[in-house]
C-alpha cells in the first residue's frame, strides 16, 4: 500500500518535513503544499536529503503554492517535479492513503 505524505508546513518552522521523509518508504510520494513548498529549493536544507531519496520515494511540489512564495522553477531541486492542482488530485487518486503532516 502507498502513501501520498503531504507537507504544508515550512521546513523552518516545524519537523512536519523531516517527519514525512522518515516515514517514507519506497513506492510512497511526498508532496510538498502551501509553505512547505520551502523545503524544496536548490539551496534549502533538505536539498541533500531529497537528492538521497529520489527514485524510492517520489517527491513533488505545487507549482502555483512555489510561485505565490516567489520560488522559480529553477531554483526547485534535482529530483523534485511541480505539479498543478490536477497533478495533486492525481496523486492522490493513485496512492491508496494520504498522510498530512501539519
Amino acid at each position: 500500500m502507498s502513501t501520498l505524505h503531504t507537507v504544508n508546513k515550512s521546513p523552518f518552522e516545524r519537523g512536519s518535513m523531516a517527519s514525512a521523509f522518515a516515514h517514507a518508504v519506497e513506492g510512497d510520494a511526498v508532496l510538498m503544499i502551501e509553505d512547505g513548498v520551502l523545503g524544496a529549493r536548490k539551496t534549502g536544507a533538505f536539498s541533500p536529503t531529497i537528492t538521497g531519496r529520489s527514485g524510492a520515494v517520489s517527491i513533488y511540489a505545487l507549482g502555483p503554492d512555489l510561485a505565490a512564495r516567489g520560488v522559480k522553477a529553477e531554483d526547485v531541486a534535482d529530483g523534485v517535479t511541480i505539479v498543478g492542482y490536477d497533478g495533486f488530485v492525481d496523486l492522490a487518486a493513485t496512492h491508496d492513503r494520504v498522510c498530512a503532516w501539519l
